[in-house]
């Protein structure tokens, strides 16, 4: 069960204001704080979870269809009503793991910002509230894994788990390697025993440059990422999940020691944690819609649909703080160094480069060009149980859907345009960044059918010649 000790939240609160003039965001996040522990969201979330049962949902449409995997594709639109309700299904799945792992990483940045601001001092309010919604995330995260793997097993069981297809390649890759580089040095960039020894250099290296630049800040490093120092473990960064996406995992400890050293940098991040934020809300506020909708007519509400109408309220809370901190407490310290505007603004620009720089026409409000990955998925999909088909028809089918202009492809930016919005309305706000962040250039410049169609006429021609040569 969530709780949270009021006394000694009024206690602290009040120490708190006795020692600063109180800016008026600390009235915002005192009042998200209390509005959040009151709240019961997450006991709701929690219990459906625990309650689901796929053949009690597993009739009714979960959303609009339009939130459905392959939806105005062609496939789609030859696709029988049971194939359409388990791509509604698919979707959800797909969207909540994806949350779910995004939320996981969520959760150790809190503890990375949280210690930078209990450094600072006169932030204890805030950190209370990251701590609690840390709390928060773990309920979330294990009802979405609990619903996504009842659903899948249920539509089609183990069959597209795993990335087998591209086992031989990557062998034959190695093969080539073996044959053609030395040993030693194969071994220092590359090592079979772990951490190779170039990667040990280039982290520590990344790591010196930033403690480096930011030796005058060294006060304030996180005692988090202390303690994990101590125990002799690695700093964190994501794999998976919109972290995960954003770069190599050396730049993410690279921006992690900034985020959690730095107290406008640590502020800097929850521009990051908006961006997610608003990923969430774009995708995930048609399902609430979708709830109120089907509560004002009496019939019935799917559990997974319960599920996000009452995740949306949780995050609600999550969002208020991501902007607070974002647009205007970072105005509380000192104006960041050039050093710390480039770091910020190279942050901003790759995530744009690689999170929201594309259109895909098969998955509704995904912002990033349809990748291999991507089409792994929907081809293991096809030949699921769920459609059995053979390899030539998939491909075929697959071509239609990917490389030929469609209504899936006008869907998708539909929720590209939105998502769009939502981020220009925080980073025109942020007068530190790059003219190109603030307007979200590069994002805006991805919303094109025409680009999209050219980037997946190139990309599924590799993927298709692939799978034939596997088969072959």
């Amino acid at each position: 069960m969530v709780t949270i000790n009021n006394e000694l939240a009024s206690k602290n609160q009040s120490s708190t204001l006795s020692k600063l003039p109180e800016p008026k965001h600390f009235q915002l996040i005192e009042k998200t704080y209390q509005n959040n522990a009151k709240s019961d969201y997450t006991e709701k979330i929690r219990d459906l979870g625990n309650e689901f049962s796929y053949a009690h949902n597993s009739n009714y449409y979960w959303s609009n269809p339009e939130l459905s995997l392959l939806y105005g594709t062609p496939i789609y639109d030859a696709a029988t009503t049971s194939q359409k309700l388990a791509l509604n299904h698919l979707y959800w799945v797909g969207n909540y793991n994806h949350t779910a792992v995004s939320e996981a990483t969520t959760s150790i940045y809190n503890m990375v910002t949280s210690g930078v601001f209990r450094a600072v001092g006169n932030y204890e309010t805030l950190c209370r509230e990251l701590d609690f919604e840390t709390e928060q995330e773990s309920y979330h995260i294990r009802t979405f894994q609990r619903i996504g793997f009842k659903t899948k097993m249920a539509i089609v069981g183990k069959t597209i788990l795993g990335n087998s297809l591209y086992g031989k390649s990557e062998q034959d890759s190695r093969s080539w390697q073996e044959n053609l580089i030395p040993q030693p040095l194969r071994e220092f960039f590359d090592s079979s025993q772990g951490t190779s020894p170039f990667a040990t250099y280039r982290d520590n290296t990344l790591s010196a440059i930033a403690k480096t630049m930011l030796r005058d800040k060294k006060q304030y490093y996180s005692q988090y990422l202390q303690d994990l120092e101590q125990k002799g473990e690695p700093i964190p960064a994501p794999s998976d999940g919109l972290g995960g996406r954003i770069g190599p995992r050396y730049w993410l400890k690279f921006f992690t020691i900034h985020w959690g050293t730095s107290p406008f940098m640590a502020c800097q991040y929850y521009s990051m944690r908006y961006t997610a934020n608003a990923i969430l809300k774009n995708q995930e506020y048609p399902y609430v819609r979708y709830y109120r909708e089907l509560e004002q007519k009496g019939e019935y509400i799917p559990t997974p649909t319960a599920v996000s109408f009452y995740h949306l309220m949780d995050e609600a809370f999550h969002t208020t703080i991501s902007q607070t901190i974002a647009k205007e407490m970072y105005k509380d310290f000192p104006k960041p160094t050039a050093y710390e505007k480039f770091i910020s603004g190279l942050i901003v620009y790759v995530t744009q480069r690689n999170l929201l720089s594309g259109l895909s026409g098969v998955l509704p409000g995904r912002c990033v060009a349809d990748d291999p990955m991507l089409m792994l998925f929907y081809y293991k999909l096809l030949k699921s149980p769920l459609f059995g088909m053979e390899t030539k028809e998939a491909l075929d089918w697959m071509e239609k859907s990917f490389c030929q202009e469609h209504e899936g492809f006008h869907v998708g930016l539909k929720y590209h345009q939105s998502l769009l919005e939502l981020m220009q309305r925080l980073f025109s706000r942020l007068d530190y960044q790059w003219k190109i962040n603030r307007e979200m250039g590069i994002m805006a410049a991805g919303g094109s059918i025409s680009k999209a169609l050219q980037s997946n006429l190139k990309t599924f021609k590799q993927f298709s010649q692939s799978v034939l040569n596997q088969e072959s």
